[in-house]
């Protein structure tokens, strides 16, 4: 039977406590992606161009981050039940201050607070609804957590689409009032903190750390959200806040293991099964975010797809990952958890192939079938991994443990995009490169597509102008097929980091025998 949370001959059943994390953490994930596809109609809004209007996002992700490892500390100052709460509350008005900013900057400004609302509510869910459960039985309370956090930021594009086509896109954030109102209330009716969650007294600030870490994060983001557009280490700025993240990501990694008060206990990274297990997180979590980025972007860019279409093409994904979450809750406690990593892990790994086999002729269940795959294979591994690189971890550490984790699996997906972006970029040219060796009068299928095209035109305008429109029509081809093999390869990318991960799942202790 499952462990009851009891605090004052109070009985809560965990189940229940699980609802006002699992409503605070669908909140959170959701906004993660749903202000993708409005952020030409926000550009808009605000008479600013695309490029500025990508900042909306950014925002959101460095203050978020710079959260994330600081909610062991907040926990300790304010007690983690009103931290979460604080949190879901500054959450919740950052997300009322964006639906009605009039400007730029005040939207950066409300997106930045809504990150530092944000930052704490994904970690502190996993910290509580682990704890509630004995180490036997986190596998079916992971899989209905899971179900939120893989769920949600699929579903983000699709919604905001939809709100931003029949509304407009202030109610994107406007939706999050009654999701916050409704957390509020079950948090300070369902949530107990137990005695090392509670507050503390002479709980020490460390300054330095923060400040080292907010640097480091801040550096590090911009570093790889502008970098592909700045031709990367070609540019100075590139290099200076490149270095400048290198020097503080070192000193900030130096000053928390040497100091007794520090903002995070790194000491977590002995136990074996959080170690491999974080760093497997930390690549499914940039495969993750980079293939929500591409798919979208291929439908749209090659198939003529509009933002809406190439959102609701994301839901086969959804409906694999539904179906994983009844297997994961249904066999968490039947088989090895290592063997679902690893069977997950394989499934995406064979989802990224086939996606690297698209062409332009592709029906919609081209997509549909690997999505679901896709959906499937993210399920099976996504919440298996996370009871198993929690599985050795003291209730203590949990919450601490928890933040780091969350932290450098943001830092992963920051990665994978920013990756995924280069490979796009620098494919298509590399691809075009080579195929206009091919666009000779020497060689006689492209002299023969070149008279086909240029006599179609000829009985319009002259001889000369009709050539040029042939060699004009051929040369889009060419660009077509080109980016067309830019996203094959980068599909394929994501299918080999999937399968070169799978040994590292046999190095970690099987749930059973921790138990």
């Amino acid at each position: 039977m499952s462990v009851e949370v009891t605090r004052n001959n109070d009985k809560i059943n965990p189940w229940l406590a699980c609802l006002p994390t699992m409503v605070s953490a669908f909140m959170f994930v959701l906004d993660e992606t749903i202000a993708n596809v409005a952020l030409p109609h926000m550009a808009g809004s605000f008479s600013v161009s695309r490029e500025e209007s990508m900042w909306i996002l950014t925002s959101y992700l460095i203050a978020s981050g710079i959260v994330i490892p600081m909610v062991s500390w907040f926990s300790k100052v304010m007690g983690r039940k009103n931290f979460f709460i604080f949190s879901i509350t500054l959450f919740t008005v950052a997300s009322v201050l964006c639906g009605f900013a009039p400007n730029l900057e005040t939207m950066i400004f409300a997106r930045i607070l809504q990150g530092f609302g944000g930052g704490g509510l994904l970690p502190v869910s996993q910290a509580i609804l682990l704890e509630n459960f004995k180490p036997a039985e986190r596998g079916k309370a992971m899989a209905m957590f899971g179900l939120v956090i893989v769920i949600a930021p699929i579903i983000g594009p699709v919604i905001g689409g939809w709100i931003t086509d029949n509304w407009s896109w202030p109610y994107i954030y406007f939706i999050n009032l009654p999701i916050g109102i409704l957390a509020i209330f079950l948090s300070k009716t369902l949530i107990f903190d137990p005695p090392y969650a509670q507050k503390q007294k002479d709980v020490k600030a460390d300054f330095l750390g923060f400040f080292l870490l907010t640097i480091f994060l801040a550096s590090l983001q911009i570093v790889l959200d502008k970098g592909n557009n700045a031709d990367w280490f070609n540019t100075p700025w590139v290099c200076w806040l490149s270095t400048i993240a290198l020097l503080t990501g070192i000193t900030f990694f130096i000053s928390q293991v040497k100091n007794k008060e520090a903002l995070t206990d790194l000491s977590v990274f002995k136990d074996k099964n959080y170690s491999i297990g974080t760093f497997v997180q930390i690549i499914m979590q940039g495969v993750l975010l980079a293939s929500l980025a591409i798919l979208p972007q291929f439908l749209q860019a090659l198939m003529g797809y509009d933002a809406f279409l190439s959102g609701l093409s994301m839901m086969p994904r959804g409906i694999g990952a539904l179906c994983a979450m009844m297997l994961c809750a249904t066999l968490s406690n039947v088989v090895d958890n290592r063997f679902l990593v690893v069977v997950g892990l394989s499934l995406m790994g064979v989802a990224g192939w086939m996606l690297g086999t698209l062409n332009l002729q592709i029906a919609p269940i081209n997509i549909a079938i690997p999505n679901i795959l896709y959906g499937l294979g993210l399920g099976l591994a996504m919440i298996p991994i996370i009871t198993l690189s929690m599985a050795t971890i003291k209730n203590e550490q949990m919450t601490n443990a928890s933040g780091l984790q969350n932290l450098l699996k943001n830092i992963g997906g920051a990665f994978g995009t920013s990756i995924v972006a280069t490979l796009l970029s620098r494919g298509g040219q590399k691809h075009q490169a080579m195929l206009i060796e091919h666009l000779t009068d020497f060689v006689q299928p492209y002299t023969e597509r070149l008279q086909t095209m240029s006599g179609a035109f000829i009985t319009q305008v002259d001889s000369h102008t009709a050539t040029y429109m042939g060699q004009k029509m051929i040369y889009g081809q060419l660009m077509q097929q080109a980016n067309l093999m830019a996203f094959i390869d980068a599909f394929r990318v994501f299918a080999i980091a999937c399968i070169i991960i799978i040994p590292l799942i046999f190095l970690i202790q099987n749930l059973k025998k921790v138990n």
